[in-house]
C-alpha cells in the first residue's frame, strides 16, 4: 500500500512538472532565464538626444506569487555624470517597462518559488557610437 501512494506520488510530480512545461510552451514563466528574456521585451530604451551616451540602471523589486509587483520598485544604481532630466527618463522606462511586464505570467512552481524574494535586474542602455575612423569606412 505504501508501494502505491509513493508510486502514485511520483507518477502525479512527473504529470505536474509535465503541465508546468506545458504551461511555459504556452508563454508562462518557468524560471529565472524565462523572467529575464520577458523583462528584457517589456524594456524599451528612451529616445535621447543625438550623441547621449545612455546609461545604465539597477532596479530592486519583488513579485506575488501571482506575478504582480509586490510594494514599489527601488532605483538602486544609476550611471554617474548624468542630468536629472536623463535620470528622470530612464527612471521612467524602467517603471514601465516593470508595469508592462506585470502580472508576470508565473507557472505555479515558479511563483510558489519566487514570491517575496528581491531581486534586482540591470538594464544596460549605454550607447556606443562608431569611432571617427570607423564613420568613414562605413560612410
Amino acid at each position: 500500500m505504501v508501494r502505491m501512494v509513493v508510486l502514485a506520488s511520483v507518477c502525479l510530480g512527473i504529470v505536474g512538472l509535465a503541465s508546468e512545461y506545458a504551461m511555459a510552451q504556452d508563454g508562462d514563466v518557468a524560471n529565472l532565464a524565462m523572467m529575464s528574456a520577458r523583462l528584457k521585451r517589456c524594456w524599451q530604451p528612451p529616445a535621447l538626444p543625438r550623441g547621449s551616451p545612455g546609461m545604465e540602471i539597477t532596479v530592486l523589486f519583488t513579485f506575488k506569487r501571482d506575478g504582480s509587483l509586490l510594494g514599489r520598485p527601488r532605483i538602486t544604481s544609476e550611471t554617474r555624470g548624468i542630468t536629472d532630466e536623463e535620470r528622470l527618463i530612464y527612471r521612467t522606462a524602467v517603471m514601465e517597462a516593470l508595469q508592462r511586464c506585470s502580472p508576470m505570467p508565473f507557472t505555479s512552481s515558479m511563483g510558489e518559488a519566487i514570491a517575496g524574494h528581491p531581486m534586482t535586474i540591470r538594464f544596460d542602455d549605454r550607447r556606443t557610437h562608431p569611432k571617427a575612423r570607423e564613420r568613414r569606412e562605413h560612410g
